[in-house]
């Protein structure tokens, strides 16, 4: 009886937990085109705190970034998870994710300007510290907080997850903050000739960088959902998703200390 008192007591405070975070989709603009952002943080806490930008994946801002900005709000950050692509636009299939992320990554000046306006939608909640703030971002979200960090924005820190790591403006002389950038050693995305010039250019920029590579994992291994996915090449990886997770939280004890 007192371990079945002791089980519910734990979930309830399990649910507690969960419906204590504050969560609402917040609406703002980048030049002329309507986005809508998803904000998460612990109304519990008091006073400002650091701030953590999500960018999405290929999809768009579906369910994944914003289950991410949940987790990030448990351990005491604001989240945002900025909208890339447009209000209410999210992919179906792998050929409209490839169409909408290759608009992007095709005209990187709009990259960097869409996801500096999350930034400053993050920067101007009451909650968030906005001189602690960092990004991290998915797939082609990764692309984007290296862009942003590329852009020469006034950041912690940023994390990619599986990004893509091509460098075609070669201007990291501009990044101001700290890298991290988790990576799949078996992503076959990513050729090896990308991971050889980022690092490169890199050193030569004198960035404080730091790459992880997992052993076994491919492309999009953070994402639960890709147990079942239909791409070759992309799977989930347990593993590397609970290390990569750790990396990052132990990135933010650093640059936030």
């Amino acid at each position: 009886m007192k371990r079945m008192f002791g089980m519910m007591t734990g979930i309830a405070l399990a649910a507690s937990a969960q419906a204590a975070l504050h969560t609402e989709t917040v609406e703002y603009k980048q030049g002329d085109t309507a986005l809508k952002g998803y904000l998460a943080y612990d109304p519990a806490l008091k006073g400002k705190r650091p701030g953590v930008l999500v960018v999405h994946e290929w999809w768009g801002l579906n369910g994944y970034p914003k289950m991410r900005a949940n987790e990030l709000a448990k351990l005491g950050y604001v989240a945002f998870a900025a909208d890339i692509y447009g209000a209410g636009v999210v992919a179906k299939t792998p050929q409209e994710a490839g169409a909408l992320a290759g608009k992007f990554k095709g005209d990187r000046q709009l990259l960097r300007d869409r996801v500096n306006a999350g930034l400053e939608e993050l920067k101007r909640q009451p909650q968030c510290d906005p001189k602690r703030v960092a990004a991290i971002g998915y797939c082609f979200g990764g692309t984007t907080v290296l862009e942003l960090a590329r852009s020469g924005a006034d950041i912690a820190g940023i994390v990619s997850f599986h990004g893509g790591l091509d460098t075609p403006t070669r201007d990291a002389k501009n990044i101001k903050c700290k890298v991290l950038i988790c990576h799949g050693g078996d992503d076959l995305f990513e050729p090896a000739s990308d991971i050889a010039a980022l690092q490169d250019e890199f050193r030569k920029a004198g960035i404080d960088w730091q790459m992880n590579i997992y052993g076994g994992a491919m492309h999009g291994f953070t994402n639960p959902a890709n147990k079942d996915s239909k791409i070759q090449g992309v799977a989930y990886n347990e593993r590397a998703d609970k290390r990569s997770w750790a990396a990052m939280k132990l990135f933010f004890a650093e640059i936030f200390r």
